[in-house]
């Protein structure tokens, strides 16, 4: 374990090299990639969307594709399609976007309705049907995917079926002030990304990804995440709680935690930490809470303090 702890550390630094200030959101986000999910960043443009996914690209080795969503985008674009020969007997298939390593969608919620739930099967089994035939994609897989804030102009909002497929969402936000001025000084003269050096390959996020899988949960643990999701299902200003797709993503996400905290089990703080992460976007609020100014947020703090953690000792 100390060896691929050592290389989560050593990516995790080499992101922070272009992504300044932002060492919470690049932990989760590579707690998300060893839990073998996806990500959904919304956030204002020019806040290191797209250089945050091309950091991680390059320290780990992955093949990586960007698509800029618009409306003209089709399915095609994403999952690929078959092309007739010249000979015109057989057909050859031609990959999307979507064939890679980690796929960045830039601003998924410009696109149709149609075209992003081309991504549904990808992202839940990792594999693209097309004309009847399915492919598998490479492994590892990951999607980033990026959307504007609701009420930008132009933009659709993404439906339940396709927010629950993204393991977390998260706001980068703008920087503080000292990395700011470090970003303007950094670039100058240079791309940072440049700078970023490869520091693990595919075969070591499928080995940490495994070693992720086989973290140690205690029963207690496992009766606090469906005692966290059950609030949001009876909760009576929540229309719309924790699916049981939710709690799993919420199991592996605690132990994926764990293992960037160098454990191999879980404690009830890793649950606490990465709760809301999970849950935010996976929770549509009753009118009478949007008129109260009750907020998602304010309603998951108010379930953690529901729910108490499990006392248990350390393994």
């Amino acid at each position: 374990m100390e060896k691929y702890y050592n290389k989560a550390m050593q990516i995790m630094d080499e992101v922070n090299k272009v992504v300044m200030g932002k060492g919470i959101i690049i932990s989760k986000v590579l707690t998300a990639i060893l839990a073998k999910g996806h990500i959904l960043l919304e956030d204002n443009p020019g806040v290191g969307k797209t250089t945050l996914a091309l950091a991680f690209s390059k320290a780990m080795a992955l093949e990586y594709h960007r698509l800029q969503f618009t409306p003209d985008i089709l399915p095609t674009d994403v999952v690929g399609f078959h092309l007739l020969s010249r000979e015109g007997e057989s057909y050859q298939y031609k990959p999307g976007a979507i064939m890679c390593n980690l796929f960045l969608a830039d601003e998924i919620n410009r696109t149709s309705s149609k075209t992003q739930s081309a991504l549904l099967e990808v992202m839940e089994e990792g594999k693209v049907t097309v004309d009847s035939i399915t492919r598998e994609v490479p492994k590892p897989f990951v999607v980033i995917a990026t959307q504007n804030p609701l009420g930008s102009v132009g933009t659709q909002m993404l439906p339940e079926s396709q927010l629950d497929r993204f393991m977390i969402k998260l706001t980068m936000g703008y920087p503080d002030r000292k990395s700011e001025i470090d970003i303007l000084k950094q670039r100058q003269n240079t791309n940072p990304l440049d700078q970023v050096v490869t520091v693990a390959c595919k075969e070591d996020i499928i080995a940490m990804q495994n070693m992720v899988e086989n973290v140690f949960i205690h029963d207690s643990i496992y009766e606090y995440i469906t005692l966290l999701a059950e609030q949001t299902r009876i909760n009576p200003l929540i229309e719309l709680g924790i699916s049981p797709r939710g709690s799993l993503a919420l199991m592996n996400m605690v132990k994926a935690t764990a293992f960037l905290g160098k454990r191999d089990y879980v404690i009830p703080s890793d649950v606490s930490y990465i709760f809301k992460d999970v849950a935010a976007h996976r929770i549509v609020l009753k009118p009478k809470a949007r008129v109260n100014n009750v907020t998602v947020d304010n309603l998951l703090d108010d379930i953690l303090r529901i729910v108490k953690p499990p006392r248990i000792l350390s393994k």
